[in-house]
């Protein structure tokens, strides 16, 4: 809920900041992983600029996939389209996927 606080005074950040911030630690290109205990290939592209983000994800040993762009325009806020699906299955995908391989953790460091 906006404006709740937690038991420390502090306010959670916002579903979109953790979804930002999950999809900024994706590294660039593809990555292996792991999301509701299926193993994913993921691509994600970004544009020179900075302002898209591109995601591809397929889950390797079945149909299921997640694509999207994010725009970062001028305005308000992030532009989030996703592909033919809901933006809600975007958001749970990239603050649920695991990355596994070792670029990934590399990326981190």
């Amino acid at each position: 809920m906006p404006g709740t606080m937690t038991a420390g005074g502090k306010t959670p950040p916002s579903v979109q900041a953790r979804f930002e911030d999950a999809l900024a630690k994706l590294p660039d290109g593809y990555v292996d992983g792991h999301f509701g205990n299926r193993s994913w290939g993921v691509t994600v592209k970004r544009s020179e600029d900075g302002k898209r983000t591109w995601l591809y994800g397929q889950e390797l040993s079945g149909t299921n996939i997640v694509s999207f762009n994010l725009y970062r325009l001028a305005g308000p806020g992030p532009i989030l389209k996703p592909c033919e699906m809901s933006s809600a299955k975007v958001i749970e995908f990239v603050l649920g996927f695991e990355p596994t391989t070792i670029k990934a953790v590399m990326a981190e460091k």
